[in-house]
């Protein structure tokens, strides 16, 4: 009788310690499933640059008509009349319908404050309207801008809001073509020239990534009614375009091996 209990007991042992020995191999088999091997990968990442200095081909002038009147209708229409005048003025320079755009057209309410002399307090009392209708001329005539200026003064524009040089879409485009490879060809330089000492070279490009390019915002040429006036009955009033820069960036990065 005990040796059968003892037999039992051997072979429940037996049993338990093979199933304890599988869910061992199962759990490092599912732990070495899950578990990623660490990369081996060596890289080194680089940032190119890329900047280039592009005469402007694009003409681009804001001004405006500003009214006011009792009612929003009358400062409407007046302020109708004197545009009509200037629009035919510029289109008289050679300007045509596809280099005009209207801006913005805004009317708004004048108030007034008026102090109640019993309470003093103030409350606002409308005085009228106001409205401004600014005009847009893009043009590749770059030598029109005084032209342009004085000539919407003349008609009636009672504010010139900005003169600046800029690029046209299509050459800009065609500038950052070439920006974009010679910035990943600087990168490809300084990756080479921090290898080389290392004893390391490039054997693929793991990732890269692109800058938006920059442009200096043009710097616009304010001027008041009374100013631009002065200026147009001394002379015509000089305007002169200037060289743009045009800068971008590449970061890439780069897979490396030795020599």
């Amino acid at each position: 009788m005990n040796k059968k209990i003892g037999l039992a007991v051997l072979t429940s042992l037996v049993l338990v310690t093979v199933l304890t020995f599988e869910l061992t191999q199962t759990q490092n088999q599912a732990s070495a499933e899950i578990t990623p091997f660490p990369s081996r990968e060596k890289v080194i990442s680089v940032t190119g640059e890329a900047t280039t200095s592009v005469d402007p081909n694009l003409l681009v002038v804001r001004f405006g008509v500003e009214t006011e009147a009792k009612t929003a209708s009358e400062a409407l229409t007046q302020n109708s009349v004197i545009m009509n005048a200037v629009v035919d003025e510029i289109k008289n320079l050679g300007i045509t319908e596809d280099e005009l755009s209207t801006s913005s057209l805004n009317i708004f309410p004048i108030y007034d404050s008026i102090r109640d002399p019993i309470t003093g307090q103030y409350k606002s009392e409308l005085k009228g309207y106001r409205v401004s209708n600014i005009l847009t001329v893009e043009t590749t005539n770059l030598d029109m801008a005084a032209d342009i200026i004085d000539a919407a003064v003349v008609a009636g524009a009672n504010r010139v809001d900005s003169v600046s040089f800029t690029l046209s879409p299509e050459k800009l485009i065609q500038v950052k073509d070439s920006l974009i490879e010679e910035a990943v060809l600087n990168a490809k330089y300084k990756a080479e020239k921090a290898l080389t000492p290392l004893g390391h070279q490039i054997i693929g490009v793991k990732a890269i990534s692109l800058s938006e390019f920059g442009m200096p915002p043009p710097t616009p040429i304010f001027k008041s009614f009374d100013m631009a006036e002065s200026a147009m009955v001394q002379s015509a009033t000089p305007v002169f375009a200037s060289e743009q820069d045009v800068r971008t960036t590449a970061n890439v990065i780069f897979l490396i091996g030795s020599q």
